[in-house]
């Protein structure tokens, strides 16, 4: 599993309420499959002529989630608001399958500090982030994005792997990738810097970038 390309294969959303809802939408917009689950059957019935798999499970319950093969997805998210009790259960059947990225919601400050201690990798509250924002850095290895309309974004990035060490310029990355580096910040830095000509892209260090959605991701993954 470990030579899997993280950023490929299905991602499970795990509660179908309002935010579980348009996240697995905004993903399957974007082209991923995705495997939705919720307990209720009537909310499994609404959601079965819009999404290509959905799942009537009780997510809490490992054995039921590992016939549905959840443990071989590289990404989960639990989006489950209503029960705290529920999505902490679902985070502690997700780590004990193994799963690579476990992103859980919050609704307080102590929910997000227990679904950290028990293994969530992220802990998310939508009321913040919305579900297509969040579906933008799940399926990219962007680190923070903010859309400003007509699929208009600027990112946050680490420097990809393909273009590590190299000096380039602001027009040779218009250029060649339509992205427009307009922040640096080198390992050890506190805050970001204006970027010149003869930019030097250094492991580690991160990235303000701005282009379009399309772009952005794309240069994010370049490898």
């Amino acid at each position: 599993m470990s030579d899997r390309n993280p950023d490929e294969g299905g991602i499970g959303v795990i509660g179908l309420g309002r935010f579980g809802c348009q996240l697995a939408e905004s993903l399957a917009a974007l082209g991923r499959e995705v495997l939705a689950i919720d307990r209720d059957a009537r909310k499994v019935q609404r959601w079965s002529t819009k999404l290509d798999q959905v799942a009537q499970a009780d997510s809490t319950d490992e054995d039921a989630l590992r016939q549905l093969d959840v443990g071989d997805l590289r990404r989960v998210v639990v989006a489950i608001g209503a029960s705290v009790q529920a999505s902490v259960l679902t985070v502690l059947a997700l780590v004990e399958l193994g799963v690579p990225q476990i992103w859980a919601r919050a609704t307080s400050a102590q929910h997000a500090k227990i679904l950290s201690s028990v293994g969530a990798h992220r802990v998310i509250f939508p009321e913040a982030e919305t579900g297509e924002r969040l579906a933008h850095l799940i399926v990219s290895r962007m680190l923070d994005f903010a859309e400003f309309g007509d699929a208009f974004a600027v990112a946050k990035i680490h420097v990809p792997e393909a273009l590590v060490g190299q000096a380039t310029s602001e027009v040779r990355l218009l250029e060649r990738y339509g992205i427009r580096v307009i922040g640096i910040r080198s390992p050890g830095e506190q805050q970001f810097r204006y970027v010149s000509d003869g930019l030097r892209l250094d492991k580690d260090s991160t990235l303000i970038v701005e282009g379009t959605i399309d772009d952005l991701q794309r240069f994010s993954t370049l490898s």
